[in-house]
């Protein structure tokens, strides 16, 4: 049997699908009556990385779109927890949709995206989408610390949870 490569948009939906379903469970987790926790004063409170876990998954159809991303001009995060959670996933589905849609060419082209503090940089469109898959993993890993904080039971993310043991 011939083996098949993986192109690299594949292993990118292949990754993007498969951490938006953890990202879910960590959402779906989080005591929605809490929406306003945050750990520390210096900390963000949880509704805000709710949302930049929404736009995350929103953020990948301009990346296809615009030859530039420019900080600012973000929409306006939903006022409760059961709309965030339907934009976040709303958002996947287009995003997902945007993805499979596009073709090698445009994948490899260049745009310009912030790349640092007051920073453009030139990028190619299919690392800016592993760059934003990378954010999101990392905001989600402080979402889990949330959940946990306001009372919650975490999910298994890589591994099993003291609230979700695997044995």
């Amino acid at each position: 049997m011939a083996q098949q490569t993986m192109t690299e948009k594949d292993s990118y939906l292949a990754n993007f699908e498969r951490e938006y379903q953890t990202t879910l469970k960590v959402l779906r987790a989080f005591p929605p009556d809490q929406f306003d926790f945050k750990p520390t004063e210096k900390n963000r409170p949880a509704r805000d990385i709710i949302w930049i876990l929404t736009l995350n998954q929103m953020v990948i159809v301009p990346t296809l779109e615009m030859s530039e991303l420019k900080p600012g001009g973000l929409p306006a995060a939903p006022k409760t927890f059961t709309e965030m959670l339907g934009a976040f996933e709303d958002a996947h589905r287009s995003s997902v949709a945007k993805v499979k849609a596009a073709n090698d060419r445009t994948l490899n082209e260049m745009m310009r995206m912030p790349v640092g503090p007051k920073q453009l940089g030139d990028v190619r469109r299919i690392d800016a989408l592993w760059m934003f898959l990378h954010d999101t993993i990392h905001h989600r890993g402080q979402l889990s610390v949330y959940v946990r904080g306001c009372g919650g039971k975490l999910p298994s993310i890589y591994g099993p949870t003291a609230d979700e043991p695997w044995t």
